[in-house]
Formats: C-alpha cells, structure tokens, sequence
C-alpha cells in the first residue's frame, strides 16, 4: 500500500493537491499557479468540482468542495480522489502533498480513502507485464493541522482491511478451498492480534450442523466453521456483537446446477465471510474497545455423487427440520446453523452479511446493501443506517413483516428453504429469521461485493464491501 506520512508544513519539492472550499484558501500558495490558471481558478471558485493542472514536470490539483460539509460531499471526495489518481499517474508521478484548507478534516480523510481503494491491485496470478499493472505510487504526505497521526492510522488500518477483504474474494476456488479461508483467517489474526477457532468436520458432526453438512455432501473438501473473537481489555459492551459471514467458497448451484454464464464470479459467493474477517481485522489493527465475535461457516456447494437434493428434508443446528426445494439456496443453509450457534454467546446484537440473493442484487444492483431486521435491534439499525452514509456503504431497509412467513411453509417439514418466485431477497431473510433469538440484522450484499468492472473507487472483482460500514458501526457502537 501507499505509505502516508503526516507533515507539519508544505513541501516545496513535492507536488501539490489542495482541498479547499473556495478560492481564498489558495490565496498563499498563488506563487504556485500561472496567470492564467488563476484566472480559471477564480472562475470555479466555490464550484463543486476537480481542476487538474498537473504536467510530466509537476503535480497541480485542485479539489473544490463547495460549502457543504456532509456524508454526499464526503462522498464526492473520495470519486474525486479517483480522477485525482488518473490525473496524476496519467504523468507518472509517484509521490504527492495533500494540502487541506479547509477546516474539516473528515475531507482529508475521505480523499485518502478514495485514492488509496482506487490504488488496489489483485496480480497474484499474473506472469506477463505483472510490473505494468502494478501501482506506482509510493507515497502521500499530508498538511492537516485538524487530523491526529492517530486518526491516519485508523484510515490506514481499515483501508488495510479491505485490501485483504478483496484479496480473499478474488482468490479462485482451486486454491481457497474452505480449509485454506480459514487458514487465511487464522493468518489474518495473528497479524491483527485477535483469536481464532477452527472447528474440522468432526466438530461440526459433533455440533449437529445439518445445514453446513448437506451443503459440503457434494464437495471433496471437507467444510469448516471459524470462530474469530477480538476481546479486549476494557471492552465496553458486557455481551458481544456477532457478525456471521456466509463462506461458500465456490457456488455451482449443486443438484439445482447454474445455467450458462450464472456460474460466473461464483467464487466470490464467500464475500461476506471475507468482510468478518476483514471487519474484524479492522478492529483489531485499531484497538477499538468493543468485544467482537466472528462466525464463519465455510463450504463449496457441487453436484457431486453424495450431494443433498431437493426433496431432502434436513435437520439444522437448533432442531428445525428444512425441505430443501432448491440446493442453490444453499447460502441460508450453512448461516442458519452459524446463526443457531450465535445464540451461545447471549449477543448484544448479530449482524449477518452473504452474497444471498440474486433478487437483492436486481432489486438496488451495485449501489447499496439490501437489508432488514427484527424489532428488537431498531435502534441499532438506525446506527448502521448512519455509518452506511458516513462510508457510502449504504444500507436499503426492507420489509420484514411476518406475512412473508406463509411463503416459507412446508407440507413436510418445519419450514422449506426457498419461498417462491416473489420478494426472494426477503423471504431469504425470514428463512434466517426463525434461526434467531435475539437482535437481529440482515445484510444481503450480493449486489455490491463482486463487480464486474471500475465504480469510482470499487475496483473490478471483489470490493470489499462492509468492511467500512462495520469497523465505522464498531467504533460508535
């Protein structure tokens, strides 16, 4: 990653990108702009808008914020931090000054974010032109009388996170089986400092699982469930905040194959697993004084000679028994036993994220999250509603009255795993829901987590997405 360096005064060697809110702000550093590109600065003066004046010999940029000081401005920065990048690579530049004049630091620390996401780069598996393709950049120094070293390094931290985040979603399943996601996992907490359980398929037969095992029964990979927990020394919540990550490490659909080109990105169907680890991680590197409990049930989901059918009725986690209609709702399977086991832990709160349905995606596509939750945890979802807006990792409330419930009713079991062709995204979440004992949210991400080109600061592939809204959640929680 780009190093950061915090500095106390302007570097006349190094290139320059102002954050300013109007024209007055450049009036000390006049010496640094021709005539006429004062001239044009004045004629954008307090526009919401990027000016870009940078050459192979220097780096000239402007960033006008306008007069607002709000989540959509801060949003903006960061998409300007984008075309700030191109501006500056465009001329193969490797180091810069980030200048604020404004007063409020949150403008620094959304460029930053911005920039650094943008900068991402997933090459493992490249042989040819691989030192093309890498980032360039090397460093940032940043004029910020407003923003501690402290406050940096949490930026840093939780950019950090989200690099490893979309590092484990793009990695192919050949390689990230469910044994090496929670090895990459452990790898993760020895970094960050929290602990981590690995449970083997003897665990989970012992733990009842049916959910996880009927998934794996196609699968020549055994399953695993993780169990991540960031406890520290003066944690401030007397029970924990769960998050639970859906970890099918590669999707076929099983018996209930995908058609055609559905299959495709179907290794990234484990984004929510890689945002807990992820998420924590975050929380780790930053010391935040919150007791944090990760679960992750782990499997790759194949039509293999064993594997469960429809018509299959399975006995889960808590006792429930479940019709299978459809194996490729296999995603609420395996979380319905993580969320089962949750209830162990007596939790303030469990938050679940998975890439769990194509109607979530269809419904709000890559702009937002779809979500809902139970009554008990109201407040609690408005909170995460304001860190969705703070990070733009914006979360889309939908209903979750019980009537859904009548879709879900089986003539052979307690309850069927798919309810039919209306209102998926949501009748997934009530399948989730009799799971539960406790305050409860649900995050379908699977519109944002894997993209399959650039938005803004998302890059191609996996994105990473609630790792920023979470570790913002954690810090206000």
């Amino acid at each position: 990653m780009i190093k950061l360096n915090k500095s106390g005064k302007v570097d006349s060697g190094l290139g320059k990108v102002f954050i300013v809110s109007d024209f007055e702000g450049l009036k000390e550093f006049e010496s640094v702009f021709t005539a006429r590109e004062k001239e044009f600065l004045t004629e954008k003066n307090g526009k919401d808008v990027v000016l870009s004046f940078s050459s192979v010999n220097e780096i000239k940029e402007v960033i006008y914020t306008g007069e607002d000081c709000d989540f959509e401005t801060y949003e903006k920065v960061r998409r300007y931090a984008v075309k700030v990048y191109k501006n500056i690579a465009a001329h193969k530049h490797t180091a810069f000054q980030l200048i604020n004049l404004t007063e409020d630091k949150e403008f620094t620390k959304a460029f930053v974010e911005g920039f650094l996401l943008y900068d991402y780069r997933f090459l493992k598996y490249f042989t040819k032109e691989k030192e093309d393709k890498e980032s360039k950049f090397e460093s940032i120094s940043i004029v910020d009388n407003e923003l501690s070293d402290s406050e940096l390094t949490k930026v840093y931290n939780v950019i950090q996170a989200v690099y490893k985040t979309r590092d484990l979603v793009n990695e192919p399943s050949m390689y990230l089986t469910a044994t090496e996601l929670a090895n990459q996992i452990k790898l993760m907490g020895e970094d960050a400092g929290f602990s981590v359980e690995i449970f083997e398929k003897s665990k989970i037969e012992a733990l009842k699982m049916g959910g996880l095992l009927a998934v794996n029964r196609g699968s020549q990979e055994p399953p695993t469930f993780t169990i991540l927990e960031w406890k520290p020394e003066g944690h401030k919540n007397d029970k924990p905040l769960v998050f639970v990550g859906k970890g099918v490490v590669f999707d076929t659909g099983g018996l209930n194959l995908k058609p055609g080109n559905y299959m495709e990105g179907m290794q990234a169907d484990m984004a929510g697993a890689a945002a807990v680890a992820g998420s924590i991680y975050g929380i780790a590197k930053n010391k935040l004084p919150v007791w944090v409990i990760g679960l992750v049930p782990a499997t790759d989901n194949r039509p293999g000679e064993k594997a469960y059918a429809p018509q299959d009725v399975i006995t889960m986690h808590n006792g429930m028994t479940v019709e299978v209609l459809n194996t490729d709702a296999e995603g609420r399977m395996i979380l319905a036993d993580a969320l089962s086991y949750a209830s162990k832990y007596d939790p303030q709160l469990v938050i679940d994220l998975a890439t769990l349905t194509g109607a979530a995606a269809r419904a709000i596509g890559r702009y937002g999250i779809v979500a809902m939750h139970n009554e008990e945890s109201a407040c609690d979802f408005d909170k995460l509603a304001e860190a969705g807006e703070k990070t733009s990792e914006r979360v889309v409330e939908f209903p979750f009255w019980d009537d859904y419930n009548e879709l879900l009713k089986s003539n052979v079991a307690d309850i069927k795993n798919i309810g039919g062709v209306e209102a998926g995204a949501i009748t997934a979440g009530k399948f989730l829901e009799h799971f539960t004992s406790y305050p409860y949210i649900h995050l379908d991400i699977a519109g944002p987590a894997y993209i399959d080109k650039d938005f803004h600061y998302m890059k191609t592939g996996g994105t990473g997405i609630g790792v920023r809204l979470l570790n913002e959640f954690a810090e206000n929680f």
